[in-house]
């Protein structure tokens, strides 16, 4: 096969088909784009554990929009959790049920189900929406020029494109082949994740509660947040903790037999330790304009709030619109111009999201007398004061709300 000559060319390459790639897909579709995906995994590929479990409302909305009914598709098959509680050292704090799902455009306020669930009916969506997806396609080398992107896989096909997404993950090449490098820092202590399978006819009440040193795990923070057919634990380790002897088989069933009750213990299905990333890509688009970052591939966080494939989706839909734009301009400025737009725009939101999941972070770690007091003062005021119940419950994930719209920008 020779090096001189593309044996493939296509108007805009995806290079990852996760969550992200295939959003960034369905997007492009719904833009009346064509769309390729190259995945270095085959298409059987094996997709263990719950890992991305929380759709917010938003992207079901984003998803929704660009291939209609998947998004209701996700809520039918996810799990809306009534009711939330929080509790202090073994005392609730914090208590609420909604009457109902919230949300809007006949969509949830969010929906909780296995990633690899979502994963299906993105796959499925994609097959209907024409995108063409080749599975077992790792990609070696991507070169972009004011022209366009070259991506050779490793089995050394060639491929031309005038745009290209990359969403093949923190780990993937793309990120790397346009220069751009992770800046950030890690977590000290870490994570041990469970997936519970759920018993017949649960008797759990369906409800997210999160656990302050929890009295049963020596102190520990626990989060147990319930999906469609499981439940999942987050455990936060100690800095002195050895999580490799802690995320052994029967050390976790004895920690979710603690927290959920003993008929939980052998139900464990998936057990994974982390130490949560902080960081961003330091550009979102390689020097030509013509590769832009989308998902992991731009930036990692800590789970709370769940802002990892919410805000990935958001990227590949931001993506989509500017490539959308930059393929109809007439003058290569307004192309260019448009890419920036886009890198702007969602570097300013990951850097919103890398701030919200890190003052997550910092409230679990109690760093500081001054923390450590302030949730000791709002466990014992929430008994006749609501508000600092409802800031124990709220502070594990983050502030809510959008990231701002940028005005001045390095491009």
């Amino acid at each position: 096969m020779s090096d001189d000559e593309p044996t493939e060319r296509v108007q805009v390459l995806v290079i990852g088909a996760g969550p992200v790639g295939m959003s960034a897909a369905l997007a492009l579709r719904a833009r009346g784009l064509p769309a390729t995906i190259l995945e270095a995994d085959p298409e059987d590929r094996d997709r263990s554990g719950s890992r991305a479990i929380y759709v917010h409302g938003a992207t079901l909305r984003t998803l929704e929009h660009n291939h209609a009914g998947l998004g209701k598709q996700l809520a039918d098959a996810g799990l809306v959790w009534p009711t939330r509680r929080t509790l202090f050292r073994g005392e609730e704090v914090f208590s609420r049920t909604y009457p109902d799902e919230g949300g809007s455009e006949g969509l949830p306020h969010f929906t909780s189900l296995p990633q690899v669930r979502t994963e299906e009916f993105m796959l499925e969506a994609c097959r209907e929406a024409d995108v063409d997806i080749h599975w077992d396609s790792p990609v070696e080398t991507v070169e972009s020029s004011a022209e366009g992107v070259r991506v050779v896989t490793e089995d050394g096909e060639v491929w031309e494109a005038e745009y290209v997404v990359g969403a093949d993950g923190a780990r993937g090449p793309t990120r790397e082949q346009i220069g751009s490098e992770f800046e950030g820092d890690r977590s000290e202590n870490s994570y041990i994740i469970a997936d519970v399978e759920a018993l017949p006819d649960d008797p759990r009440e369906v409800a997210r509660v999160f656990h302050y040193e929890h009295p049963a795990l020596d102190g520990r923070n626990v989060l147990v947040v319930p999906f469609q057919g499981g439940w999942r634990l987050d455990i936060q380790c100690r800095v002195s903790d050895d999580p490799e002897a802690m995320s052994q088989d029967d050390v976790v069933a004895d920690m979710v037999a603690a927290v959920m009750g003993e008929e939980y213990a052998d139900r464990v299905t998936w057990v994974s330790t982390y130490q949560f990333l902080q960081v961003i890509a330091d550009s979102f688009v390689d020097e030509h304009r013509r590769v832009l970052l989308a998902g992991e591939a731009a930036h990692l966080f800590a789970p709370f709030g769940a802002r990892g494939m919410n805000s990935g989706v958001a990227d590949a839909d931001a993506a989509a619109s500017a490539i959308k734009v930059a393929v109809g301009a007439e003058e290569s400025a307004v192309a260019r111009d448009e890419i920036e737009k886009f890198a702007a725009e969602r570097e300013t939101a990951a850097e919103w999201n890398r701030d919200a999941a890190g003052a997550a972070l910092r409230h679990l770690r109690g760093d500081g007398i001054v923390v450590n007091a302030k949730k000791r003062l709002a466990a014992e005021a929430s008994e006749w004061w609501e508000p600092a119940g409802e800031w124990l419950d709220e502070a594990p994930y983050g502030p809510s709300g959008g990231p701002p719209i940028p005005v001045e920008t390095k491009y």
